[in-house]
């Protein structure tokens, strides 16, 4: 009898040994995203953001194809341009696009494009499997200044608040838009990123502006406004600071996982690209770690040189310091004129850097989402 209990105990360690010492694969982490009753599309967009930080990052330009240098698509709709395009051969595979003004009832936006237009563009995009981002740079809805406009408003607008009703109605108008976003009868995946820098002082949601107790009630009832009341899930919601300041943290408007599929952050280079270095590493990491206790997707959700005056900027700044960030993309802000644009065109000192850029294997513009399953 002693024998045989030896011997199932010798074979039952054996198994847990064996077992043990065998390699297995780290268990997945379940999608949890704000709506649960998210689309199918925007679930195969999440899991496409979660495939593409795999393979590199996706390259996003904010407006690609509304206007660019030399043209402006409501002024020739024959044909879909973009910067990027005419200067790599391939369009980028993030497109970022606003809906400022569309609160206060206007026919365009704040950079004068038709949201018409923006509807038809953000559809193509789409058609050509390319990934919507969404800001909001809605108006101050106590003086109906622009964005810019500081006086403190986010307490107005909460529940409670005096202009709780004008929020609404402005949410409303923002839910008409995204519910008309449809290919073959199926609503178009957006990325929203709303009340973003919000650590910063220049927006009235913001910094000094606005208690982070009201940020994070403003930003949850808009969630629910959009989710809930309007019947909207095509949305992923991104939150995104600005550049951390050595006291700030990361967190501190941070509307809780409930509330947030991607985090990200927004860095510019003011013409001095040691210190955009520096802070794009420690920041980005800061993100990461976050992003990974948190089980979220993050991003490099805005960047830029404006000019582009640093000779090489692409490869030797941006793209070494984002290299193996595990971003799922990096969008750069818009092209307006020559003295304002973050992409470069023909002629203009980085083409033949941003074309190195493109062929850089951590670099994915539309052509290399397309291929990735």
């Amino acid at each position: 009898m002693l024998k045989f209990t030896s011997k199932i105990l010798l074979f039952i360690f054996s198994f847990i040994l064996f077992y043990a010492c065998s390699p297995t694969q780290p268990a997945q982490k379940k999608i949890s995203l704000v709506d649960k009753k998210a689309s199918t599309q925007v679930i195969e967009l999440y899991k496409k953001l979660e495939a593409i930080s795999k393979k590199g990052f996706a390259v996003g330009h904010q407006d690609a194809t509304s206007y660019g240098l030399g043209w402006n698509y409501k002024n020739d709709t024959t044909k879909i341009q973009s910067d990027v395009k005419k200067v790599t051969g391939d369009f980028p595979a993030v497109f970022g696009f606003d809906l400022g003004w569309i609160e206060i009832g206007k026919e365009y936006n704040l950079d004068t494009v038709p949201f018409n237009l923006m509807k038809k563009l953000i559809i193509d995009a789409h058609k050509k499997g390319g990934i919507i981002t969404i800001s909001w740079h809605l108006n101050n809805p106590i003086t109906e200044g622009n964005s810019w406009d500081k006086t403190p408003a986010v307490s107005s607008i909460i529940k409670g608040g005096s202009e709780r009703e004008k929020y609404e109605l402005w949410i409303s108008r923002v839910a008409d838009f995204l519910h008309s976003l449809k290919n073959n009868n199926e609503a178009i995946p957006v990325i929203f990123r709303p009340f973003h820098e919000m650590n910063g002082s220049w927006f009235w949601w913001g910094g000094e502006n606005c208690n982070p107790k009201d940020y994070v009630t403003l930003w949850q009832e808009t969630v629910e406004l959009l989710r809930d009341k309007h019947n909207l899930h095509n949305i992923l919601y991104a939150y995104s600071p600005n550049k951390l300041n050595p006291t700030d943290n990361y967190l501190t408007y941070y509307p809780g996982d409930d509330f947030v599929d991607i985090l990200g952050i927004d860095i510019y280079d003011f013409n001095n690209a040691e210190d955009y270095i520096k802070s794009v590493k420690q920041d980005l990491e800061i993100v990461k770690k976050t992003a990974v206790e948190k089980n979220k997707l993050y991003a490099f959700t805005e960047t830029g040189l404006e000019s582009l005056k640093t000779e090489n900027w692409f490869t030797k700044v941006l793209y070494p310091t984002i290299q193996n960030s595990g971003i799922c993309w990096v969008l750069t802000w818009r092209n307006y004129d020559t003295k304002h644009h973050y992409m470069p065109y023909h002629k203009q000192l980085n083409e033949t850097d941003f074309i190195e850029f493109e062929k850089l294997p951590n670099t994915l513009f539309l052509k290399d989402i397309n291929s990735i399953n």
